[in-house]
């Protein structure tokens, strides 16, 4: 990956660490429903193991080699985290769609702007 920008691996990394943290978090729903929460809760914490080692990385590059701050690595974490969850909701959880997916998405358009505009 060394070829690929700093930023981009960033924006790649969380991208992937959020599929995992989106099917540890809601995919035990669908899929454990009938489980004891006990048994939910060990495999979402496996799976969030594989988020974590994509976040951290992820978070570790864009800071100290992309440049991003705290702030905008928060951020970009939020958009991706609804660019994943809309997808995931609607097809893998059957679950409708709404205009409240686009305010949402809107308003977070709004908190990229401010979070990255130039001082």
């Amino acid at each position: 990956m060394s070829s690929i920008p700093f930023s981009v691996q960033t924006v790649l990394l969380l991208v992937l660490s959020n599929v995992f943290m989106t099917f540890a978090w809601y995919g035990h729903l669908k899929n454990l429903a009938t489980a004891p929460w006990y048994a939910a809760a060990m495999v979402s914490w496996g799976i969030a193991l594989f988020e974590y080692l994509l976040q951290v990385p992820a978070n570790r590059i864009g800071f100290q080699q992309a440049g991003f701050s705290i702030a905008q690595l928060k951020i970009m974490q939020e958009v991706i985290t609804l660019t994943v969850f809309l997808p995931f909701a609607m097809v893998y959880m059957k679950q409708p769609f709404k205009m409240d997916f686009v305010w949402a998405g809107l308003c977070m358009v709004g908190a990229v702007y401010f979070i990255f505009r130039a001082p």
